[in-house]
């Protein structure tokens, strides 16, 4: 994997790492504008999951609760571009971003069946921070293992001991910690995969 940063900015301002990460957040703006018809429409809603209408284990993480929730997540999501934005190109960021909607989407659907509707995109965040991690770790950089085992601490405390209520309060509704749970689970999935593919990528090097 060739690693390259903008020299001056030392951010992955190129296209091939920006249209990514922009397409979401614009797409996350224009629906919270479209507010309430888009939550009517594209919001996760068990109920209506049960009526197949499973576009919304994807559209789901696109809404959000309020103006304070869309921030932050849009600043979440800077925030890792500007880490990790140079490990994925459009396309594979855009692909990873999908199956992570729809492991932390599924694991909600099929464990917590009490979460009868959510929204927001922090439960894919959570995977895209682990998977930045596993980038990291993967190029050498000590820190990577600091930010993998930070997150998986951050997400079994708040399964032992709740939500900050702050938060909570800030976005207006109940934080989703089980979706925080799948994300990062969705995200070690992912990690496995890789690193299942560059040990076959191995095996194959040594036959030839």
């Amino acid at each position: 994997m060739i690693i390259h940063k903008n020299s001056t900015l030392n951010l992955p301002i190129q296209s091939k790492y920006r249209h990514g990460p922009l397409l979401i957040a614009t797409i996350s703006i224009i629906l919270f504008l479209l507010e309430p018809t888009s939550s009517d429409w594209l919001a996760y809603d068990r109920q209506q999951l049960n009526y197949f209408q499973w576009w919304r284990l994807i559209s789901g993480h696109f809404l959000h609760t309020n103006n304070i929730h869309l921030l932050l997540n849009l600043a979440g999501l800077a925030l890792l571009w500007a880490l990790h934005g140079h490990y994925n190109r459009t396309f594979r960021y855009l692909l990873i971003f999908l199956w992570l909607c729809i492991g932390t989407s599924g694991g909600l659907y099929l464990f917590t069946p009490q979460m009868q509707w959510y929204v927001g995109l922090s439960g894919v965040l959570h995977g895209m921070f682990i998977l930045g991690a596993y980038f990291d770790i993967h190029n050498k950089l000590r820190s990577g293992w600091i930010l993998l085992f930070g997150v998986w601490l951050k997400v079994l405390h708040e399964q032992i001991y709740g939500a900050n209520e702050n938060v909570a309060e800030l976005i207006s509704a109940n934080v989703a910690i089980d979706a925080h749970l799948f994300g990062t689970i969705s995200g070690t999935l992912i990690i496995v995969y890789y690193l299942l593919r560059n040990i076959q990528k191995k095996r194959n090097a040594k036959l030839k």
